[in-house]
């Protein structure tokens, strides 16, 4: 396996390099000059660099926004939204979510501030246009992989159904064989990736058996039978593990997270609170998903029902990933903020970008020492931790891939049939990631070695 992109690590800001070395190096003594809880009393102010965008932004809503002053206060509409924020500047404070959360001046009070230099007579700069960033799209290597994606997906799906076990038979001293697992797999796979129905696939397999993909063309009811199969659930997840290898040298920034997927059906239940009488909910189920910042590959997975929290899964997702894969980041929002999540990270051997919720005290005396040093880092270094943050970004396009591509409804109707139907959704995508990478990054899979 080769590719043509390389490991190379994003260095941090010169004026961060000496005073952050102690927070991801274990080595070092903690200081003990000053407490880790005097370093987070109060966060600092954002770089210059920061600063200036909040500026600009606030220099476009004193140009072209209709701002309003009663007395000491001022209403500053939103640049995006209907809503209208309350600023003072004697002393500043603004009722936005930005300064809430932040403690320092947002570009409403930079506003506001434009708005009383202009009525005094002072010049005020007017706003720079500011570029929208664009991405550049290898339309080659794109438009080859997609004219090329349905033959590369059943040879690179064959390989890896090569080394399967079949399942022993129930009954040793009567009835039939089994079809062969691997087989099944590579049938059950390929009809979810096709979205068409089990009667009309069976076309396309019979085709896949010319090929040499398949030596016998199931019937459409065992193909749903073997579905339901609870054996087929730790095949499933481990190929998309193995999927996800030819990638390891291209990864090694993740993103956590999870989506729900619907299932068609529906439970009812007594609304007591409201006393509407019966209602009705549909149920669906929640993939935990972590993947690569780069390819946006599955490496590891975990299915729970629609109503399981976040956080737990946490840790064998990146446990898994960790077997694999060099691990220099993984980015999550809140919901993963908790000090075993974040040691765990620490100890893989990454950074977890892991904001904190508005109300996190350093001070508090449950607060353990990775805990401080990581708010202490979240606090001083925002503009270089939301850098990293934006990656988190990822994970959200992969879900969106998944549903747009394989559907975000599952069409099974029993409960292992759906999950291991969603698990066929996530190896498809992980597939079809590996066949672009093919010839964008030049990447050569090897399966079944």
């Amino acid at each position: 396996m080769r590719a043509s992109s390389f490991h190379s690590k994003i260095k941090s800001p010169a004026g961060c390099v000496n005073n952050q070395l102690d927070l991801f190096n274990h080595s070092v003594i903690a200081h003990s000059v000053a407490e880790a809880v005097s370093l987070c009393r109060k966060r600092c102010r954002k770089t210059r660099r920061t600063m200036n965008a909040r500026h600009a932004r606030g220099l476009e809503i004193a140009h072209f926004k209709e701002i309003k002053r009663e007395g000491n206060v001022w209403i500053i509409p939103s640049q995006t939204t209907s809503k209208k924020y309350t600023v003072t500047l004697f002393p500043q404070v603004c009722s936005c979510p930005d300064f809430e959360a932040h403690g320092i001046p947002c570009k409403h009070i930079y506003a506001a501030e434009a708005t009383l230099a202009l009525e005094s007579g002072q010049p005020v700069p007017l706003p720079v246009k500011r570029a929208r960033v664009t991405y550049k799209q290898e339309w080659q290597a794109y438009n080859q992989a997609q004219t090329n994606e349905k033959a590369k997906f059943q040879e690179l799906l064959y390989a890896l159904c090569q080394n399967i076990e079949d399942l022993p038979r129930k009954n040793i001293n009567a009835g039939r064989s089994r079809l062969p697992l691997g087989e099944m797999i590579f049938c059950v796979v390929f009809k979810t990736y096709s979205l068409l129905s089990g009667r009309r696939f069976i076309s396309d397999l019979k085709e896949a058996q010319r090929r040499g993909y398949i030596s016998k063309t199931p019937h459409f009811n065992s193909i749903f039978n073997y579905l339901e199969l609870p054996e087929m659930t730790p095949f499933l997840k481990e190929l998309i593990i193995e999927s996800s290898l030819p990638l390891k040298s291209v990864e090694w920034d993740f993103a956590v997270d999870s989506s729900g997927f619907s299932t068609g059906q529906f439970m009812r239940w007594f609304d007591t609170k409201y006393g509407k009488g019966e209602m009705i909910k549909e149920q669906w189920l929640k993939a935990h998903i972590m993947c690569g910042c780069k390819t946006n590959v599955v490496t590891s997975v975990e299915i729970t029902d629609g109503t399981a929290g976040d956080s737990p899964h946490f840790k064998p997702l990146v446990e898994t990933t960790a077997k694999n894969f060099t691990m220099d980041s993984v980015c999550g929002d809140k919901a993963y903020s908790s000090s075993p999540n974040l040691q765990l990270v620490l100890v893989k051997g990454g950074v977890p970008y892991i904001p904190f919720r508005s109300n996190t005290s350093p001070d508090d005396k449950r607060s353990t020492s990775t805990w401080k040093r990581m708010f202490h880092f979240f606090s001083y270094n925002q503009e270089m931790f939301m850098r990293h943050y934006h990656k988190r970004s990822n994970v959200e396009t992969t879900f969106s891939m998944i549903k747009a591509k394989f559907g975000e409804r599952l069409r099974s109707k029993t409960g292992i049939a759906q999950k291991n139907e969603l698990l066929c959704k996530i190896l498809a995508h992980n597939l079809c990631c590996l066949i672009q990478s093919m010839y964008e990054l030049g990447v050569e899979p090897e399966f079944g070695q």
